[in-house]
């Protein structure tokens, strides 16, 4: 996608960026082999020869060479409820100024949500909210309506002009918002996965419950590809110090770059295992990666959700 008139700039209306996301998104699949699978969005159908051209969205046609008529469906398919972690590891790396191009985890969470968020509005799908880092930051439930997107996309907004140094537990806080979503719902839940207080089977636990009334639940494993799994730093000497616990170590990264990327990817595989045990989709997501990589995931698993 052509996002390079905004790359460089601040982020100051996330409602509009992400347009501009998704726009690029749907844009590229349609041309590319994978739109077999479909991006047929609930506000578009292909056009079939002998229908009525009042309704042919000739703006799309202009992007994809394909031509799609407009539907006006106002029932709500589907619930989706969105999970950030805003505790002072998501911070990480520091950035001075959040643009599309430079991003800390949780302004990359935040990004990828306002993406996902455009796209349920075509779905007419609903869509919740729940933020937390040393408390439950912030509850919205899930609704379909314009003015509930709108306060959602503030709540986001806030994300990518806040700071942190919050450890989090959570696992309290999976658990609780498990309590709060009653009707079965597609989850997504943006997390490094960095806790200080409890062991992984806690938080497995945790997202175990989410998924007692029958939910799906979505895990974006979300990290710096670059520093945190690669190590890639330059072999000066460094002091690395943990955001949460402020714990402090000196080391040349090329000294312990190998053995330390060994173990972080013995790390994840033993993630994507124990969340294919309990039945979690697992998504490791490097915010360099850009976000394709989120809305491909939604588009797949809005489709096996039944």
């Amino acid at each position: 996608m052509d996002l390079s008139n905004v790359q460089s700039s601040e982020i100051k209306n996330l409602d509009i960026l992400a347009k501009q996301v998704v726009e690029g998104f749907i844009t590229g699949m349609h041309k590319s082999p994978f739109h077999g699978f479909s991006v047929e969005f609930s506000e578009h159908k292909l056009y079939n020869k002998g229908e009525s051209t009042r309704h042919i969205d000739w703006k799309l046609f202009a992007k994809t060479e394909k031509l799609y008529t407009k539907k006006y469906e106002e029932e709500t398919n589907l619930r989706c409820h969105i999970i950030i972690d805003n505790s002072a590891s998501m911070h990480y790396p520091i950035v001075k100024k959040q643009t599309l191009h430079s991003l800390n985890k949780v302004g990359f969470s935040a990004v990828a949500a306002a993406a996902l968020m455009e796209i349920f509005k075509k779905q007419r799908d609903a869509v919740g909210l729940s933020i937390y880092a040393a408390s439950y930051e912030y509850y919205a439930p899930e609704k379909g309506s314009e003015r509930h997107r709108k306060m959602l996309l503030h709540q986001l907004e806030q994300l990518l002009i806040s700071e942190s140094n919050a450890t989090t537990d959570t696992y309290k806080y999976l658990h609780e918002i498990a309590e709060k979503i009653h009707r079965r719902s597609l989850i997504f839940v943006f997390t490094d996965m960095f806790q200080t207080s409890k062991d992984d089977e806690s938080l497995f636990e945790a997202l175990r419950h989410l998924k007692y009334n029958k939910h799906e639940v979505v895990l974006f494993h979300t990290f710096d590809g670059k520093t945190e799994l690669n190590f890639n730093f330059d072999n000066a000497p460094k002091k690395f110090v943990d955001v949460e616990t402020g714990e402090e170590i000196n080391v040349y990264a090329e000294n312990v770059q190998e053995r330390y990327k060994a173990i972080v990817e013995g790390y994840f595989k033993e993630l994507k295992n124990k969340c294919l045990q309990y039945q979690i989709d697992y998504v490791p997501v490097d915010i360099r990666a850009g976000f394709d990589q989120i809305l491909t995931k939604y588009l797949i698993s809005r489709k096996k959700f039944k």
